[in-house]
């Protein structure tokens, strides 16, 4: 066979191999735009609640039976931005102001409990809210407060009087975090165990030690949080506080560079704070790894990173913490590599490679260790955006589309996560939540103003 005539051939018998969602993904994801529009449009105010109960202002709720009146922290956030998009592109004047009460409310009902302390729920339900025996030992709402805070004042060019009155409990929640949450040797945040985490079983910190997963999810998330902490206070007049929290910034910026980034591998990482301690009261508890044995050269390193591709390394360029050369390496060996992350439906939220890798149907903890899920894709998505990859966010945006087209093509519903190379649906039908981000994207991908968070 002549080259020409071979290459030819070649080139149509892969074509003919090729998997139909791949195919699906690179050409189709306009049709599916008027579907997932109209669909998401109409019933956006069915996440309203109203007070009630120990939740004192109106609130956002996830949507989907499972999450039906119940004010989640991370969730309620990013379902904000979705809805605001929303109220963007087809809202009239009184449907802007309508939302304002239940965004704001999603904050304030929080705030109510950080008040002193600073601990401040998960989740609230109407009935009693019970505080841990010790609040300085469990998980509390993810920094994600004062960023949802923020993206509102911003929205209101600047105007943050509304919050004035409860700015302290919003202090008093970061105090808490930086005072018992917080890896003073490496100056990393810490999960305090592997509750309600959100990414809930993520091998970075599921079943391990307490106070042991020093989580670039949870790091990436607080840097963005100390920085809207800055724009917060300079709204409110109170420079010198921004200051404060612009040092901490910084100072976790330059810990998760060191202790996080891997150039061997070109990834950001979770670290293991998993160490026995190295001091005389370890010696005379008889530990071994202590002083006692290794006295001529004991560690001089206070974390082990961990290397298991996890999708939230990728929060480090969502940040803006990932230098531009780091940004390059990571989309190059691991956002574009089919083996491990990309996936014909999106970004996988474990690596395939990984001997933790499953994708089988999970609810308590939902599962984190392979499925596609919306959120993830969208902040990979934003990532790539923010350093300029703009082929890479566009290949990313549509194949979100074209999952969430298909599902409410064949189903009429979204759904909480997916099959990576297929598009089933694996959970939680009705879902509705982060995927109505999926407007965020298509609004970029069509050139029009695209609402994104702080």
């Amino acid at each position: 066979m002549k080259p020409k005539l071979f290459r030819l051939f070649t080139l149509s018998l892969l074509l003919a191999v090729a998997s139909p969602a791949v195919a699906q993904t690179n050409l189709d994801w306009k049709k599916y735009v008027p579907l997932i529009k109209q669909t998401l449009s109409k019933d956006y105010k069915k996440m309203f609640r109203e007070k009630g109960g120990s939740l004192q202002y109106p609130f956002i709720v996830p949507g989907s039976a499972a999450y039906n009146d119940v004010l989640w922290d991370w969730d309620s956030w990013l379902t904000d931005i979705a809805l605001r998009q929303i109220v963007l592109e087809n809202g009239a004047e009184q449907d802007r102001a309508d939302i304002i009460p239940y965004e704001r409310g999603c904050i304030l009902n929080f705030l109510q409990y950080g008040k002193g302390n600073g601990w401040i729920p998960i989740m609230m339900k109407r009935g009693p809210i019970k505080k841990p025996q010790d609040i300085y030992r469990e998980n509390m709402h993810k920094p994600v407060l004062a960023q949802h805070a923020a993206f509102l004042v911003k929205l209101n060019k600047g105007n943050a009087e509304w919050l004035r009155e409860d700015f302290y409990s919003l202090q008093s929640f970061m105090h808490n975090y930086k005072g018992f949450h917080r890896n003073v040797a490496t100056g990393l945040y810490f999960w305090q165990n592997d509750l309600a985490i959100g990414v809930d079983n993520d091998p970075s910190t599921f079943y391990r030690p307490a106070r042991s997963s020093g989580s670039i999810y949870l790091n990436c998330l607080m840097y963005k949080e100390l920085k809207a902490m800055v724009y917060l206070a300079n709204c409110l007049n109170e420079a010198e506080i921004g200051k404060e929290f612009e040092r901490d910034a910084e100072q976790l910026k330059a810990a998760i560079r060191e202790h996080c980034w891997d150039e061997r591998d070109g990834f950001y990482y979770s670290v293991d704070f998993n160490l026995l301690p190295v001091t005389e009261q370890a010696e005379e508890r008889g530990e071994f790894g202590t002083l006692l044995l290794h006295a001529g050269n004991p560690r001089d390193y206070h974390c082990l990173i961990q290397r298991f591709d996890v999708w939230s390394g990728f929060l480090a360029m969502w940040s803006g913490i990932a230098t531009p050369e780091q940004a390059k390496r990571m989309v190059n060996e691991h956002f574009k590599n089919t083996n491990t992350f990309n996936a014909p439906y999106g970004i996988r939220s474990l690596s395939k490679l990984e001997k933790m890798y499953s994708v089988s149907a999970s609810g308590n903890p939902s599962s984190w260790r392979g499925p596609i899920w919306g959120i993830s894709n969208y902040l990979v998505f934003r990532s790539l955006v923010d350093y300029g990859f703009d082929a890479e966010a566009k290949e990313l945006a549509a194949k979100t589309i074209v999952l969430f087209g298909r599902d409410l093509e064949r189903t009429g519903v979204l759904h909480e996560n997916y099959l990576p190379d297929t598009g089933e649906p694996i959970a939680n039908p009705g879902f509705q939540n982060w995927n109505y981000l999926v407007l965020n994207m298509i609004a970029w991908m069509e050139g029009r103003d695209s609402v994104r968070e702080f």
